[in-house]
């Protein structure tokens, strides 16, 4: 048995990193960068994606930041030309780019009589637009990156996809249907192009993390003072291992479904990183 299965050794590998202007994928695109990996940092938010580029490149590691939107194909199509150019073929796609959006977020956990004559948004006056924005930026921003970067991997060893599901994929959480909906879309998306993918050797698998404190969810789980709100408190009784977990708590399962030695027969699976969430009925 080789000595050094679990060790990932990304080095002449190029990885792409879709959502890399923000907390988590800001954060994948560092371990791979410490991996070895090549990193194309791929955001709507160039600045923000740069300033991550220009930290890792300061640490003495390779990375290049790009202007992206992964809502827009012919955009992603010339941006993997640059990345074709500039460090070479994509190897590791991580597919981060995602997230909510207030207009299709309902303002009560449940729907109450009188609700609809109130100033209450409820189930029955959500954004159509929002919903459709949610569908779009999770669902599309990962197939169309997908499209475009999984042409590079084809004929060509060790290539591996990872997206990113969530705890929302298993059970919906209140509040937020199309985000849940979209993200059980990338949980059996995974699968399906896993399947897909198989014959040619590219392997697909996702993550799925539990509970973060990140900007994104900053609102839905702090108060402006700084207390936790209701939704907090429900969220640590519902985790076994009582806390949010840590963005470092992350590293282990994306290094281990990436590791084309450690996770060479693995394919089409969504990694859980909950805390226990994931497994506990509540009581």
């Amino acid at each position: 048995m080789e000595k050094n299965v679990l060790d990932t050794n990304l080095s002449g590998k190029v990885a792409v990193v879709t959502g890399a202007g923000g907390v988590l994928c800001s954060y994948f695109a560092k371990v791979l960068a410490h991996a070895g990996a090549k990193v194309a940092l791929l955001d709507l938010n160039f600045e923000a994606a740069k300033a991550f580029a220009d930290e890792i490149n300061a640490e003495g590691y390779i990375a290049k930041a790009y202007e992206c939107n992964v809502l827009d194909k012919e955009i992603c199509e010339e941006v993997a030309k640059n990345v074709l150019s500039e460090l070479g073929a994509c190897d590791v796609l991580i597919n981060g780019a995602g997230g909510n959006n207030p207009r299709a977020t309902t303002d009560k956990e449940y729907f109450e009589p009188g609700d609809l004559d109130s100033d209450t948004k409820s189930f029955f006056n959500l954004d159509t637009k929002g919903i459709s924005f949610v569908f779009d930026l999770n669902f599309l921003g990962t197939l169309i990156p997908t499209q475009v970067f999984a042409k590079q991997m084809i004929g060509r060893k060790d290539c591996t996809i990872l997206n990113i599901s969530s705890m929302n994929a298993y059970t919906p959480l209140t509040k937020i249907p199309a985000y849940s909906g979209a993200k059980a879309a990338i949980s059996n998306f995974t699968m399906w192009l896993a399947v897909h993918f198989s014959k040619v050797g590219i392997r697909v698998n996702a993550i799925a993390p539990g509970f973060f404190s990140t900007t994104q969810n900053a609102k839905l789980l702090w108060n402006d003072d700084g207390t936790p709100t209701k939704r907090t408190g429900k969220i640590l009784a519902a985790t076994p291992m009582g806390r949010f977990g840590e963005r470092e708590e992350l590293a282990g399962g994306l290094l281990f479904l990436i590791n084309s030695k450690a996770a060479s027969f693995i394919t089409g699976v969504v990694l859980p990183i909950d805390g226990g969430f994931s497994a506990y009925s509540g009581v």
